[in-house]
């Protein structure tokens, strides 16, 4: 639904003020927000499950009011709002916060609130708003967890000049200088690095690697090396403020695999620059302050930056939400009124809502105290974060954790560093909670949990919180790395010497000779792909990378299956790409090829045309499905990769008619029947597999395709054992 000043409307209203002439001609130079409030990752489990992230207090103050006040104060007009989980919830929030735009003191003209089915990835949503045709030009794409005071003029501008100049200029990514020292909010578990053109401000590739990645150095495409200046930068935060065209929806359309902005999207068209002609370039900044609340760690460090005053005017006696009365007092402590402080009690860099009660003896350093806690004496908190309604007993120490609303400690715990506890947990007394511990109520998927003894107490109610499983372990190990309060790399076996950090490359004597005039020695370089070196691979960048060759082959743009084979096994041996990661990268690409013949002008094949010019146009392909996508010959195998395929037809469902989509698998998994690259043994296997049954109504739409496919097998194996029967 959308609300616009003076009623309600749909998208189609645009939310516009009438009564002054020339109101239209203003409307089209309106600026446009899409805020993304879900990215559908588990980064802050549990926390998350019972309410959004862009709902969490950062400050005590939820993250989402960050978000709208940098989109007000850059004169934003429109907002779309994209909701996945709880919607209701940010739905709700918004109508009664100053936000509504049924107030006529909000700045907006239009909110809008918009939920899609069966999404599972921001792809999935701005897939979906090109289909919607309201924006009508130039837009922010933010995250409902920034919390920003850059002002955006000169970005825009720049951005107006690049696209009026060309037109294929379409985006503009803000950055902010770092420099090399240490920042707070400089990414620890994933790093990207940016290839800039620097007298165009034209971004020529992006990368990401993490502390997991196999390779120490970034494998660049030679036609990158093509420009006359390119600067491998390092040193950028980037908290994904995207100054858009339309454009962008249409490239985001066109790649139904992209899942996220920068390792899959920005990655990607840089990849395929020849192909779209698409230009990315970049808004790179000196001063003002920019983040995203990713992870825990992220959310930390932003909250820590507000409290010292880096996010200025966002400090917490700003007072943003209605109602909110702090004030600074001495040593940093923010303290709103009604707030009970015991004489006796020793506090720095703190803030402290309404109606909480600290007792005596107590000593509170680097944390936030939400509503109506109750806190006794003798309590020692540092650099933790206390939301609503928690109570803590007498003689409690919490040293850098999180402790959910309605929680209860008792008396005389002990919670340690990276603890994370989840809402209405209770800890018995004199409990011992070991460090990085994470309890909670239910299980990611909000089944109630039993009690466990050992880890809250006798008299406790919670159970340690297992996160969902992924599909593969090295993915397991970033996701927990990311997942974790604090950055510790000890807790995976990994062999410290071969552990690299840019800081230490930045510092060699070879970097400092190797700069150049246009290359100031206060940043990172050319020499920074020296990753951490650690072996585990780098997902996203492997799927990118591997469909982009894939690609490139079956469209005839380079080479053939014999060279490409070389080059995918040298890349996924580089990347320590799993099985999982191998089969999908196949799948995807030519599920890809197939969609691309269905929609191209030129060709507008029907399904089974596209898939068998996809499987059999260039030499070699069928030979590299069963050789690499498949790899034996074993119905285990066989299973794996036709879960793969229709996985990826389930996916090209996001710009095809699911209907068509069905069709395809049908027709993609009959060729290679046909191909002998799948037995009959291995389809009928897929078929009853469950996890082919899982998924949503589109899921099913396309798996109905394929009934007919699958009798036919039947009957025809039936068929065949009868005549063995009869020979006998």
């Amino acid at each position: 639904m959308s609300q616009s000043k003076g009623g309600r409307g749909g998208a189609g209203s645009k939310g516009k003020k009438g009564g002054k002439a020339g109101g239209e001609e203003k409307r089209e130079d309106a600026l446009q927000a899409v805020l993304i409030a879900d990215d559908f990752q588990t980064r802050f489990l549990p926390f998350s499950l019972d309410r959004p992230r862009c709902l969490l207090p950062l400050a005590n103050t939820p993250l989402i009011e960050y978000t709208l006040e940098f989109l007000a104060m850059n004169d934003v007009q429109d907002v779309f709002i994209y909701c996945g989980a709880h919607l209701d919830q940010i739905e709700s929030y918004i109508q009664e916060s100053r936000w509504s735009p049924l107030l006529r003191s909000c700045p907006f003209s239009t909110v809008e609130f918009i939920r899609v089915a069966d999404a599972h990835s921001v792809g999935d949503f701005l897939r979906d708003l090109d289909k919607r045709n309201i924006i009508s030009g130039d837009f922010l794409l933010v995250h409902g967890d920034l919390v920003s005071n850059l002002q955006l003029d000169r970005a825009l501008a720049a951005h107006k000049a690049r696209r009026e100049a060309n037109r294929d200029s379409c985006m503009t990514m803000v950055l902010r200088e770092a420099g090399d020292d240490e920042h707070r909010t400089k990414p620890k578990a994933i790093t990207p690095i940016f290839i800039i053109d620097p007298k165009k401000n034209r971004c020529l590739h992006y990368e990401e690697i993490n502390p997991f990645h196999a390779d120490r150095y970034v494998d660049l495409d030679p036609t990158v090396l093509e420009n006359s200046e390119a600067e491998a930068r390092t040193d950028l935060l980037d908290a994904q403020i995207d100054i858009c065209t339309p454009d962008v929806l249409a490239l985001w359309s066109e790649s139904f695999d992209y899942e996220i902005p920068r390792a899959n999207f920005l990655h990607g068209v840089l990849k395929d620059w020849e192909l779209n002609g698409k230009m990315i370039h970049t808004e790179i900044v000196t001063e003002g302050y920019g983040a995203r609340a990713t992870n825990l760690q992220m959310y930390d460090a932003i909250s820590q930056d507000v409290l010292g005053g880096w996010a200025y005017p966002f400090t917490p006696d700003c007072n943003m939400l209605r109602g909110q009365t702090y004030k600074r007092e001495g040593d940093n402590v923010y303290q709103e009124d009604d707030a009970f402080l015991d004489d006796d009690i020793a506090i720095s860099d703190a803030v402290l809502g309404r109606f909480t009660n600290v007792g005596p003896g107590t000593s509170i350093h680097g944390s936030v105290i939400g509503r109506n806690c109750k806190i006794g004496s003798n309590v020692r908190i540092v650099n933790s974060f206390i939301w609503d309604d928690v109570n803590i007993e007498d003689d409690v120490v919490i040293e850098h954790a999180i402790i959910s609303d309605t929680a209860h400690i008792g008396k005389g715990a002990a919670i340690h560093e990276g603890t994370l506890v989840s809402t209405g947990v209770r800890i018995s007394e004199k409990t011992d909670v070991e460090a990085s511990t994470v309890l909670s109520l239910v299980t990611y998927d909000n089944q109630p949990l039993q009690s466990q003894s050992h880890a809250v107490g006798t008299q406790g109610k919670g159970a340690i919180f297992e996160s969902p499983e992924e599909d593969d372990a090295g993915a397991a190990d970033l996701a927990r790395l990311e997942n974790s309060l604090i950055y510790r790399l000890d807790q995976f076996d990994l062999d410290a010497s071969s552990v690299s950090t840019f800081a230490d490359d930045d510092d060699s004597d070879e970097d400092s000779e190797a700069a150049t005039p246009s290359q100031p020695t206060n940043r990172s370089r050319l020499s920074s792909f020296a990753s951490d070196d650690s072996g585990a691979p780098n997902f996203s960048s492997f799927h990118a990378d591997a469909v982009h060759g894939l690609l490139e082959v079956l469209r005839g743009s380079v080479g053939d299956f014999d060279s490409e084979k070389l080059e995918f096994t040298s890349l996924r041996l580089a990347n320590n790409a799993s099985d999982v990661a191998m089969r999908k990268a196949v799948a995807t690409a030519f599920v890809r090829r197939a969609v691309e013949l269905m929609n191209a002008e030129s060709n507008n094949l029907d399904a089974v045309k596209a898939a068998k010019e996809a499987l059999t146009a260039r030499q070699g392909a069928s030979a590299f499905v069963a050789d690499v996508g498949v790899g034996g010959d074993s119905v285990s195998e066989q299973l794996e990769f036709a879960l793969a395929v229709q996985r990826a037809c389930v996916s090209s469902a996001k710009v095809i008619e699911p209907a068509r989509a069905g069709s395809l698998l049908a027709a993609m998994l009959q060729q290679m029947y046909d191909l002998d690259i799948l037995e009959e043994e291995g389809l009928i296997a897929w078929w009853d597999d469950p996890r082919g049954k899982e998924g949503g109504e589109v899921m099913s739409v396309v798996r109905d395709k394929c009934q007919a496919l699958i009798e036919w097998l039947e009957n025809a194996e039936e068929e065949s054992d009868e005549e063995d029967e009869d020979d006998d």
